[in-house]
């Protein structure tokens, strides 16, 4: 008798994936090759590794649920998607299975060790991400924290103070201090305050190059401000920043003026959560579908400080091809 889960609804998907700790989803099609041909291994892996409440393993077919693949960006079968305590932290296409095998088995150990009743949640705010790193916000339906792509060799930023954190400091995977032991806090791992802040005036430039190309949803910014408007010297929040995609390097302050951005967001105080302190910036999805590399431009902050903060960012999307380290390209960039 088959143990894996076959989806009928959306609804039964979503309690499944807030009842059980590890949740494995086969979207297959009846009609494909590369379907059939990994379903007895699939099977197989059910069948050794079900635990009730644990691990469940489930299958949806893109041809009867179609409005169910497409919700979960699903364009490819056989693909398959891991969530942990209801977060996604692989997904992948193809029909390899000792990619799948691996992958499912070292979770299925995780989840062994972890116990049951365990949860997600991190400390004052936020929540920790199948990668084990702290996240600000709910990840979208579909999409990982692919932050752990981020080639930190490569990484550049412009007018930090070097009193505060370096560029690395922004892409720790630790909760910011800040969230649980005050404003005031300093533990990073480099053994300085654990966030960044502008120099000079309120604007920052971050060059971020990565490993492999990204499809790039949201970008989760976390600033941990005193929010005392009568003190002139407080650092603030990000308020307009700029985007662009796939440069082969940063860029300069004066010579951001004069090359259009991919994207231009303006972040509104109500766009910040006040618990965690972090806003999504949501991208156009469409002009980020093969990046391997980001500049960041924050042009201005939220209020008269010369000083700009920030503690994390997390970039949310899918992984795609990993890249030779060391050689970006110089294709569609922009211009």
């Amino acid at each position: 008798m088959s143990r894996t889960v076959e989806i009928k609804s959306p609804a039964q998907l979503s309690s499944l994936l807030s009842s059980s700790r590890v949740v494995v989803v086969n979207f297959y099609n009846e009609e494909n090759t590369s379907s059939k041909a990994i379903a007895p291994v699939y099977e197989q892996l059910a069948g050794q590794l079900t635990r009730p409440g644990q691990i469940t393993f489930t299958k949806v077919s893109t041809v009867q649920q179609a409005q169910i693949a497409q919700s979960y960006n699903v364009t490819n079968t056989p693909t398959f998607i891991i969530y942990k305590n209801n977060q996604q932290i692989k997904k992948y296409a193809g029909s390899n299975p000792q990619q799948l095998s691996e992958a499912i088995k070292t979770l299925a150990a995780e989840a062994e060790n972890d116990g049951k009743g365990g949860s997600s949640a991190s400390g004052a705010g936020g929540i920790t991400s199948g990668s084990g790193a702290w996240i600000g916000a709910n990840l979208p339906r579909g999409y990982t924290d692919v932050t752990d792509s981020v080639d930190p060799r490569g990484l550049d930023l412009l007018n930090a103070d070097s009193d505060f954190g370096t560029v690395k400091t922004l892409f720790e995977t630790s909760q910011p201090s800040s969230l649980n032991k005050g404003k005031g806090a300093s533990t990073g791992s480099e053994g300085k305050k654990d966030w960044v802040e502008s120099d000079v005036d309120n604007q920052l430039m971050l060059y971020v190059p990565f490993m492999a190309n990204l499809k790039v949803h949201t970008i989760q910014i976390t600033s941990c401000v005193s929010g005392d408007e009568d003190d002139d010297e407080a650092p603030v929040r990000p308020k307009t920043i700029h985007v662009w995609t796939n440069r082969a390097n940063n860029l300069g302050f004066e010579e951001a003026e004069d090359i259009p951005a991919t994207q231009t967001i303006e972040l509104k105080p109500s766009d910040w959560d006040e618990a965690t302190q972090t806003a999504k910036l949501e991208l156009r999805f469409v002009k980020f579908q093969n990046v391997y590399s980001l500049v960041l431009f924050v042009a201005d902050g939220e209020g008269d400080s010369e000083k700009t903060r920030i503690d994390r960012i997390r970039f949310v999307g899918e992984t795609g091809e990993k890249r030779e380290i060391g050689k970006l390209e110089k294709i569609g960039q922009d211009d």
